[in-house]
């Protein structure tokens, strides 16, 4: 059994997760097999639906891990869903105010910090315990709500939200930065215009004690991203992998 990515993030040390577009275990199997330490599940951009992170769910815990699911924009009821089957952490998307922010952790959190429903008969079984009221007790501990910061709003927002309980870690897309910060004219994962709010937003979120996450397509990127601060970072996406990979293989036919 790998050791827990949440208690290792909490912990102060640097995870590197695949991610995950493609609906289907195999893909999230293949994923871990390769190294990666958890897997985000995309249902904002990739193509996951509540089926899917069901059947990957138990795909990662077959391998011992836990996954990340990312929700789709303000669905707060698909983030109690996700922890309902045993996912580990929610990505929201557009957190732009306070309101959003509170939104999101009510839904994530039980009280007395949140006002998350009752109903966590998978997780509890995913998570190995067979008490109620020991998952209960640890549950808001064991589970990350992740916001995601991505315009000029959520920026000027970024100190109160991250203010705001239950929420647990801030996670950056550099291609939603480059586009914010180049009013729509590109998109450049750290480039000049964005660079240095992304520096920005990790130095904020460790100063609150809350965890600095962000997607890299590159090596170069992550490592400059680690170089920052972050914790979490995203290396590439499934499909991107299987690309990557495949025109590897074919270039070496003409060497």
């Amino acid at each position: 059994m790998a050791q827990d990515f949440v208690s290792e993030l909490k912990s102060g040390k640097e995870i590197i997760a695949g991610w995950c577009g493609i609906p289907n275990g195999l893909m999230v199997e293949a994923l871990l097999n390769a190294g990666y330490q958890t897997v985000t599940l995309d249902m904002q951009h990739g193509f996951h639906d509540i089926s899917s992170v069901l059947t990957c769910v138990a795909s990662a815990k077959m391998m011992g891990q836990r996954l990340i699911v990312r929700i789709p924009v303000g669905e707060w009821g698909t983030a109690s869903r996700a922890l309902d089957m045993g996912a580990a952490a929610v990505i929201a998307p557009m957190i732009n105010t306070v309101d959003d922010a509170q939104a999101f952790a009510a839904a994530m959190k039980f009280p007395p910090v949140g006002g998350r429903s009752w109903g966590p008969g998978r997780a509890m079984l995913v998570s190995g315990q067979r008490d109620p009221n020991t998952y209960l007790s640890s549950a808001n501990d064991n589970t990350l709500a992740i916001a995601m910061i991505e315009t000029r709003e959520a920026l000027d927002n970024l100190d109160a939200i991250l203010a705001v309980p239950g929420i647990d870690g801030i996670f950056v897309g550099p291609s939603d930065m480059s586009v914010t910060f180049s009013d729509g004219e590109e998109i450049n994962q750290f480039g000049d215009r964005s660079v240095g709010v992304i520096e920005e937003i990790a130095t904020r979120t460790i100063a609150a004690g809350k965890i600095p996450c962000i997607f890299a397509i590159l090596p170069k990127h992550l490592k400059l991203a680690r170089s920052f601060g972050y914790q979490l970072c995203a290396l590439s996406t499934d499909s991107g992998v299987i690309a990557r990979g495949a025109a590897e293989l074919l270039s070496e036919i003409d060497d």
